[in-house]
């Protein structure tokens, strides 16, 4: 599947791995539609690019996206919040919004555009996830589960839409260097009993983000599983995603764990 004029709806677009994936997308050939909570404060909007407003935690803007969108080709579910915190810390209002952000808003989304490609017999519905729903750390419960839910609704749909043309991927990229260090929210407390291993695990995480990939390595990854024939259910990108994935499958879960947590530097 490639552009050809077909349209692309790419969500968080503005910075990132949005915005390069948008880029990539457009000059593919793609019309490309991208979001951004507030498109006019867009600071350096992509030429190609339109922008659509879109506030994935509420119901109503998703669907005035849709709508605004129009008949979709490709729908790359990137936008997302990152979280950190031990879990008896983590507010249920921030791991509700949490939730609404990258689970709830993304698959009503991807219900809105469904159809349509659908009836067209061909479309494409790629998740941004993150490698931590393959391999969990401490200390980012909230995001590992928001990340694997998304992971667990694109495998489940692939079987129920690829009789009608229509592929679903997830694309889970290990490290990457975004500045989303300087966005992530944090929940610990001054006198929370794990505010030191906290500290150790982002600090660890910080300086690997630092040395990570880049936002369009991700976007080459993401334009695989567009244009791919037939897209496969993970594309992993990054922090040696070859070589994890295959200890993976050969250790342990438990020994796969202690390293996970050993290179964040917990024991």
């Amino acid at each position: 599947m490639t552009g050809g004029g077909r349209t692309a709806l790419v969500t968080g677009a503005s910075s990132g791995i949005g915005a390069a994936v948008a880029a990539a997308l457009a000059a593919r050939g793609y019309r490309v539609l991208g979001t951004s909570r507030d498109p006019g404060a867009v600071a350096d909007p992509l030429p190609g690019v339109e922008y659509l407003a879109l506030d994935l935690t509420d119901t109503a803007s998703v669907e005035a996206c849709a709508a605004a969108a129009g008949e979709v080709d490709v729908l790359v579910n990137n936008a997302g919040e990152s979280q950190n915190g031990p879990l008896e810390e983590l507010p249920m209002e921030a791991l509700e919004r949490l939730f609404r952000l990258n689970v709830l808003g993304p698959v009503r989304l991807t219900q809105l555009v469904l159809p349509g490609m659908r009836a067209r017999g061909h479309g494409r519905v790629v998740m941004v996830g993150s490698m931590l729903a393959s391999f969990p750390l401490a200390y980012r419960s909230s995001y590992v589960a928001s990340k694997a839910a998304i992971k667990g609704f694109a495998h489940s749909l692939r079987r129920e839409v690829s009789p009608y043309g229509v592929g679903v991927a997830t694309v889970e990229p290990g490290s990457v260097n975004t500045g989303i260090s300087e966005r992530r929210t944090q929940y610990v407390a001054d006198d929370s009993p794990f505010l030191a291993e906290y500290r150790t695990m982002l600090t660890a995480l910080n300086a690997n983000e630092a040395r990570g990939i880049s936002a369009q390595a991700v976007a080459r990854t993401v334009l695989r599983a567009v244009e791919a024939p037939r897209p496969k259910p993970l594309y992993a990108v990054g922090s040696n995603a070859p070589l994890v994935f295959a200890l993976r499958r050969l250790l342990p879960r438990s020994s796969v764990e202690r390293i996970v947590a050993r290179r964040h530097g917990l024991r």
